[in-house]
Order: structure tokens, then sequence, then C-alpha cells
């Protein structure tokens, strides 16, 4: 079968939403900018790219790819919208692998765009009257026990399920916050960084070139004083230190067969061996990413021991300590630069962001497989696994 492989990974640095340098920053922006950058350091003619797909979580239905396609110029690629909320754009990178491995595509850039700061929120009639109600459409049937509250089915529900404190899920958080620190300050990112400049909603022009959203003043101490996000449920252990942030960011792989790399005399970032997605009960979403791992490790014939690297979505620390916990993980060996409850999570980009730190660092280590797994929305889960 043909071998499909990374030839460049990229993305933008992450902006918290709505208050950060990205808060008048269209997606249609982010988009096109992430897509030049891609086209540029693949090193592949433009004219041979086939198709762009790209996650676009929450923006209300358009086709961002397409979008940037046309506005770089590029109007022979029809682009494709993918959602799977927090999995989205490593369902994009999996499509656009089994395109290429399939022999119907050469060359596609798969990624995701998000923009909590200006995403649409969705108008609807209220059914039997003329009233009007603003509110997200449903993933699944909600019930008693399951809605969209994810602090309760990826935070809470997955902490009472596998007996995890909060202090455990703190101390997970602060340590996602000093590695990514850490990284920052030694330079990891930059490779994979593509500054951007934006315009300011008092028309300044800034250079937006690092991550904005780790706090370096984050400790144990003061995550303990942080006030639970439901206060009246008993013991409630999730908070806003050790969730998640809001969070807006675009992150884009190149992808081709290996003799299409080699012809071009480019090297490679990895090879995608294999893909997964699950779904799972919505009361449970945050165990999307271990049911996942087990799939995608089964689907490549591995074991748990056999992963070098490991990226699995903070979306709350539960998910991670909980992953840890069930695989047997060596810690030192996950989020090793932070993840959503550091660098942020931008939901629709997530994926592809953790597929680009991933690769980059795999090559900066001389090889090893990596896996990046999350959870999403509606109790569902994404993997893709890379060999570099």
């Amino acid at each position: 079968m043909t071998e499909t492989v990374i030839v460049d990974a990229v993305r933008t640095p992450i902006a918290t939403a709505r208050k950060g340098t990205l808060r008048d920053t269209s997606a249609e922006v982010l988009a096109t900018h992430i897509l030049a950058e891609a086209v540029r350091r693949s090193g592949l003619p433009s004219e041979s790219i086939d198709d762009v797909i790209f996650a676009e979580s929450h923006y209300g239905g358009g086709d961002l790819a397409r979008y940037a396609a046309v506005a770089n110029g590029l109007e022979h690629i029809p682009g494709q919208a993918v959602n799977r909320y927090c999995a989205g754009s490593l369902t994009s990178v999996a499509n656009a692998a089994g395109s290429i491995t399939s022999g119907m595509d050469t060359v596609i850039i798969a990624g995701g765009v998000n923009t909590n700061s200006t995403s649409p929120r969705p108008v609807w009639r209220v059914i039997g009257t003329e009233d009007t109600e603003t509110r997200l459409p449903p993933t699944f049937p909600y019930r008693e026990d399951a809605a969209d509250d994810t602090s309760l089915s990826v935070g809470w529900n997955i902490a009472q399920k596998y007996n995890l404190s909060r202090e455990q899920m703190d101390a997970w958080a602060v340590r996602s916050h000093e590695r990514a620190v850490a990284a920052i300050d030694s330079g990891v990112f930059d490779d994979e960084i593509a500054p951007i400049k934006v315009t300011q909603g008092d028309g300044t022009v800034v250079e937006f070139a690092v991550d904005e959203h780790p706090r370096r003043t984050t400790t144990l101490e003061k995550a303990a004083q942080v006030k639970p996000i439901h206060p009246e449920i008993e013991g409630f252990s999730i908070t806003a230190a050790n969730a998640s942030g809001a969070n807006d960011a675009a992150a884009a792989l190149t992808l081709t067969t290996a003799e299409n790399a080699s012809a071009h005399g480019l090297s490679s970032l990895g090879t995608v061996k294999a893909w997964a997605s699950v779904g799972v009960d919505p009361k449970f979403t945050g165990d999307g990413s271990l049911v996942v791992i087990h799939k995608l490790l089964k689907r490549a014939g591995l074991k748990a021991s056999d992963i070098t690297l490991w990226e699995i979505n903070e979306a709350f620390a539960s998910v991670p300590v909980s992953v840890c916990q069930e695989l047997g993980l060596d810690e030192d060996l996950v989020n090793i630069y932070g993840s959503g409850c550091s660098l942020g999570h931008p939901i629709a980009a997530s994926g592809a962001r953790m597929l680009t730190t991933l690769s980059h660092e795999l090559r900066r280590r001389g090889g090893g497989i990596g896996i990046a797994a999350m959870c999403a929305g509606g109790g569902q889960g994404g993997a893709v696994l890379v060999q570099v």
C-alpha cells in the first residue's frame, strides 16, 4: 500500500479567546494564513495539491478550506469542512491519509481552524412558536445524566469513575503550565510556529509569534484556591485551573505519498501509520481518549509500551490523568510541552496542533512512534499514530 508521509506541519501561535491577540481576527484570515504557510513550507508545487481539509467546529457550516484555497489563488482546490468537535483536525488528517493511501489523491493539506473569539451563535426558531433561541445544535439526544456541560461529562464524571482527586488534576495542570513555559523559553516551538500579523480593534498592527495562554505564575497553592465550577455538587473537583482554556489558532499538515516526497527531494516529518475514531457513552465523553487509544493500538499491532511520545489533549486534566492511570503510561512521555490546560484548546485546531508538535519533536529525537489522541463532544474520540 502507498505510504502517506508528512512533509511539513505548521501552526499559528495559540491565543486566549475574546481577550487575546486574535480576538479581532476571523477564521477566514487564520485559514488563509495557515494554508499559505503550509504551501510555502511544503516544497511542493501548489498546482499539485489535490485538496485541503480543515476542521471548523462551531463556525456555522461554511467551508473555510475552500475559502482559504480561493483566497490564496488556488481555485483548482475544492476544499472540505470537517466537524468532529475537538477531534476534528485529527479526523481531517485521517481523511487525507486515507485518500492518499488508497491512491485517489497525491497531496492534501489537512488541519483545522478555530476562533472562539469570533465564532457565530446559531439562532433557532422555537418549534410551535415564532420565538427564537440562541444555542448550539445538539450532537446527541440530551438526557438527564448527559447534556453539553463538559465539566461534567469530561471532567467530573471521569474523575469520579477513576477515583481521581482534585490534587492529582491540579498537579497535572500546574505541570502542564510549567512545561509549556519552559518550551516557549527554550524555543522548542520556533520551527512549528508561523507568526501572523493581525490588526487589533484599535487599528494597530502587531505580529503574533508566541503562545500567550500559558501562565508563568501558576502554582499548586493558587490552583487549590480556585472555586469549583459546580459548587452546588458536594466535592466537585473540576475548576478553571484544571480545565483547558478557550482559544484561537490554526494548524495544518501537508501530506503526500512517500514516492512523491522523494521525487521532490523532500524529507518527511513522519509517516501516518494508523488512525481511529470511536463513540462512547456521552455521560463519559472523556473516555473517548482511552477507548480510541485501545482501538488504535490494536489496529497498529502495537502495545502502549511501544509508543515513544504521547499527546493526550487536556480538555480537562482528568483525561490524561485517567488514561495514564489505566494504561500505566510514564507521565514524562505525555504532553511533554504542555497541552490544553496550558497552551490552550483551540477546538478545531487542537488535533493538528498536537500532531505538529509531536512530529517535530520525534524528528528532533531521531525517530520514534507517537500517538495524538483526544475525546470529543457528544461522546466521541479520535487518534492518529505517526512514525518517524
